[in-house]
């Protein structure tokens, strides 16, 4: 009896290790399935949904073709926006600084520089909210809030220049939730593949066509009244959101988000580590934007420079070790995707629809090393023509070839980045994942006016001549160059380090065949 006991526990524990066995065979099997043929990963709720409908579709596969059109009309329209408002802005700059009477640079330079820093520096903040509440929902909101504050900064002319700074400060909020929520919106809504790169590239050709059109309607309303260029972009931005509404679909959370309470979604917002990053992003930023305008030797300049570093390692401190789910997922910055934040960083900071549409096409028949570093030398061929245009030199000989060159390295570089970061993320981190770039391009833009500004004012002796104000110019140039110059070194060291990963693939194969 005992024996026979001793059989069925045998027997019995054989059996239920046989079925845990089992379960691990088929959860790994599962766990293959999560991975597409791209590499990408998908989680359970992306899962759990295709089953649901019995398919395989994406989001986009689902749509009717004249709604995926407008869909991506109306996500395209936050980089056209996002451009149109910086564009407006500097093409009657010194029509808004004589209303104000204003004149000097460094007082001119924040009426710009204001709107890119909190783009810059809120772009991390307005991934998470998206990634917590929803992208549509994130989306409609920033677009509401881009209208209100455009009209703001409208209404400034009655008040003063600081009404005026303060409301392109706060508009600045608004594209940072649409460009972040959209771009995430299409990183949710397609599967990677051509289609995916296409749509992406169309969202990056936008860009020079929105600040050219901001730029023009900007001229055509200062001709009569320049806060109807500010008054008619807020009634734009409402139309846009109301058709948001109704064509932009929403893609489902994950599950374990989704029945999170209002409190349990605040607390994952990674509340400290956004106030700590953007302080830092904010004063470094206001630091290097205002030196040039009252000079180094104020004493709070170089205290908020001082502060802003030693936020930084605040910041990863917060992230890496304290907080559970931090804003940045640390592990997806692979060794590509920190590559390409760098290159974008040093093309942006110096500064086609056509090189968008070629990227798509590009981004499938070349590594985006090779994008990455095409675009780069663009960046650095363009300022080195405008560094070294002679006075006095017809348009056409340098300055021409230079805008014809140059967008080619902001067109082509955008794209590719946001397409390499959105698939080396889960669908559930796309939020964070156009967070990323569009904070390296935005508060880079920022960023390097600032310190255009300051070499350009200690090396132009005060600019009392032409032959001064040119050398200031051409020192703002020259750096720029070397901006560009070091982008083209990372994506050089990109493209060896690739090639050595394809060489070492390619001879693992060799070795197992």
């Amino acid at each position: 009896m005992e024996e026979a006991g001793n059989m069925t526990l045998k027997d019995g524990t054989e059996s239920t290790a046989g079925v845990e066995a089992g379960r691990q065979s088929n959860n790994e099997r599962n766990r293959e399935d999560e991975i597409d043929s791209d590499g990408v990963m998908h989680d359970e709720h992306d899962l759990t949904l295709e089953k649901t409908n019995h398919s395989t579709k994406s989001i986009a596969e689902t749509l009717s073709l004249p709604r995926e059109a407008l869909f991506v009309a109306v996500v395209c329209s936050a980089q056209f926006t996002t451009q149109a408002a910086l564009g407006q802005t500097l093409a009657i700059l010194h029509i808004i600084g004589d209303s104000f009477h204003l004149s000097n640079p460094g007082e001119l330079s924040w009426l710009i520089a204001g709107y890119s820093l909190t783009v810059g520096s809120f772009i991390l903040v307005a991934g998470r909210l998206g990634d917590m509440f929803g992208y549509k929902r994130m989306l409609i909101i920033g677009y509401c809030w881009f209208a209100i504050w455009s009209i703001v900064a409208g209404l400034a002319v009655y008040s003063n220049h600081v009404l005026f700074v303060f409301a392109r400060v706060l508009q600045g909020i608004g594209p940072s939730l649409t460009m972040t929520n959209g771009l995430a919106l299409l990183g949710a809504t397609y599967a990677p593949g051509r289609r995916k790169n296409m749509v992406f590239s169309f969202f990056g050709a936008t860009a020079p066509g929105g600040s050219i059109v901001g730029a023009v309607f900007a001229s055509l309303f200062s001709m009569a009244w320049w806060p109807w260029a500010f008054w008619s972009f807020g009634i734009a931005m409402a139309g846009i959101a109301a058709v948001a509404v109704v064509v932009v679909p929403d893609p489902p959370r994950k599950a374990n988000v989704a029945m999170k309470t209002l409190h349990e979604k605040i607390i994952d917002l990674d509340i400290p580590g956004a106030v700590v990053g953007i302080t830092a992003l904010v004063v470094f930023n206001f630091a290097w934007n205002q030196a040039p305008l009252v000079g180094w030797q104020q004493p709070y300049v170089y205290v908020l420079l001082i502060v802003g570093i030693l936020l930084v390692p605040l910041f990863f401190f917060i992230e890496l070790r304290i907080v559970p789910d931090p804003l940045i997922p640390f592990h997806a910055l692979s060794r590509d995707v920190s590559f390409v934040l760098g290159c974008i960083a040093c093309g942006w900071g110096c500064f086609g629809a056509l090189a968008s549409v070629c990227t798509g096409w590009l981004l499938g028949h070349l590594r985006p090393s090779w994008v990455m570093t095409i675009a780069l030398s663009c960046f650095t061929i363009g300022a080195i023509l405008c560094a070294t245009a002679p006075p006095g030199q017809s348009y056409w000989a340098q300055t021409f070839v230079c805008l014809v060159i140059m967008p080619w390295g902001m067109d082509m570089s955008f794209p590719a980045a946001t397409v390499i970061l959105s698939n080396s993320v889960e669908r559930h981190h796309q939020g964070i994942a156009a967070s990323l770039i569009n904070t390296v391009v935005n508060y880079s833009i920022s960023l390097a006016l600032g310190f255009a500004g300051t070499i350009e004012t200690q090396i132009n002796n005060g600019g009392t001549t032409k032959a001064d104000t040119l050398k200031g110019y051409r020192g703002a140039f020259y750096m720029a160059i070397g901006l560009a110059g070091l982008g083209v070194c990372l994506s050089l060291s990109y493209v060896f380090v690739q090639f050595r990963d394809d060489m070492k693939e390619k001879k693992e194969d060799d070795e197992k065949a």
